[in-house]
């Protein structure tokens, strides 16, 4: 049978550009060559696309753009593919779905996700409305608590606010209300960057100023003082949920280095709880995916009480990290689907997607 030709989007725009790279590297180590051929298409923080046929290994580190050629796919329906330039002479190398691992703004949130489907493309993960639902931590927790999910208190504050003093003893108003210590988060952004814990007012501003950095709209959550557990879902109508995993962070709260850097934070899967709210954490997961209409995947983050040990739905990521320590994939492997067959998982659940949306009725 003939391989499936798969091109693989890694890199992108976003502050979490690095980390995308080292997840594309994971996944094309991975993939299943016997059934799959793979394209690797790197876009630059410029935006620049181009395909890569070099040492897979030099993705990661940022050396692939040496040895890459400009390229580009879609949006003509006529020619679903790769079109790449060298020296006067382009090739063309058609595709029958795309694998985007593409972190943050201008690749989770739905934009890539619209050219593909201009393209008629199948691709993993969810498509336009909820990639960009699901990246909105400020509408999807809207959506959490319509569907009786219950997640931290919340307030949103806008960069425009912040360019006015005036504007600053009202939200500090609105913050007292929701309590210190808290999260103050960029609303768009993943991998815990922008983010501040923030203990006291005299702390605020700062932690305003550095998520108005990333984002226009600006999250602040109430800190709870809680575990943190995190549950994979993999599914399109039917969906599954993988068991629950803990992490105990190396720092004060899972932050971009404690992630990817510090070796001291610690992840345990499964998540020594009892079997009553591994369950209850595994059925909210699903209550949550299907909430916000995924596909594909998510990874669901929740945060546990300490004290009481009540429940709350922090977020989903519809493009989880795919790296050698990421909790998606791990959590996976521990319910019994080593990340090859997580691959192929994926690739079918796109292309049956896309089959079922293209459907006659």
């Amino acid at each position: 049978m003939e391989k499936l030709k798969v091109a693989v989007l890694f890199g992108g725009q976003s502050g979490e550009h690095e980390v995308s790279r080292v997840s594309a590297t994971s996944i094309i180590n991975n993939i299943d060559r016997d059934k799959y051929d793979v394209y690797m298409v790197g876009i630059t923080k410029k935006g620049e696309w181009y395909l890569y046929n070099g040492d897979i290994e030099k993705i990661a580190t940022g050396e692939w753009e040496k040895d890459a050629v400009p390229a580009l796919i879609g949006p003509s329906t006529k020619y679903k593919g790769i079109l790449a330039f060298k020296d006067s002479r382009y090739e063309f190398y058609p595709i029958d779905v795309v694998f985007p691992v593409l972190h943050g703004p201008n690749g989770e949130d739905g934009t890539v996700q619209g050219l593909l489907e201009l393209l008629e493309m199948p691709y993993v993960g969810p498509n336009v409305l909820s990639s960009s639902l699901c990246m909105d931590k400020v509408f999807s927790k809207r959506i959490f608590l319509e569907a009786g999910i219950p997640t931290p208190k919340f307030t949103v504050v806008y960069r425009k606010e912040l360019n006015n003093v005036d504007n600053y003893e009202e939200i500090r108003r609105r913050v007292s209300e929701i309590g210190y210590p808290c999260f103050v988060k960029p609303a768009n952004m993943g991998s815990s960057v922008g983010i501040t814990k923030v203990h006291n007012e005299n702390e605020l501003m700062d932690g305003l100023k550095l998520a108005s950095k990333y984002d226009r709209k600006i999250i602040i959550e109430e800190g709870i003082d809680a575990r943190e557990i995190e549950c994979s879902v993999l599914g399109n109508d039917n969906p599954e949920a993988s068991i629950a995993g803990e992490i105990v962070p190396a720092h004060e709260f899972y932050d971009y280095d404690a992630k990817y850097f510090d070796e001291a934070s610690k992840l345990f899967i499964p998540a020594p709880i009892p079997d009553v709210k591994m369950e209850e954490i595994r059925e909210l997961a699903i209550k949550a995916y299907i909430a916000l209409d995924v596909r594909g995947m998510a990874r669901v983050d929740f945060l546990m009480d300490k004290n009481t040990g009540k429940v709350y739905l922090n977020e989903l990521n519809t493009i989880p990290g795919f790296t050698k320590i990421s909790m998606y994939p791990k959590l996976w492997e521990a319910s019994g689907k080593p990340y090859s067959k997580l691959i192929d998982d994926l690739i079918q659940l796109a292309l049956s997607a896309n089959k079922e949306k293209c459907t006659n009725w």
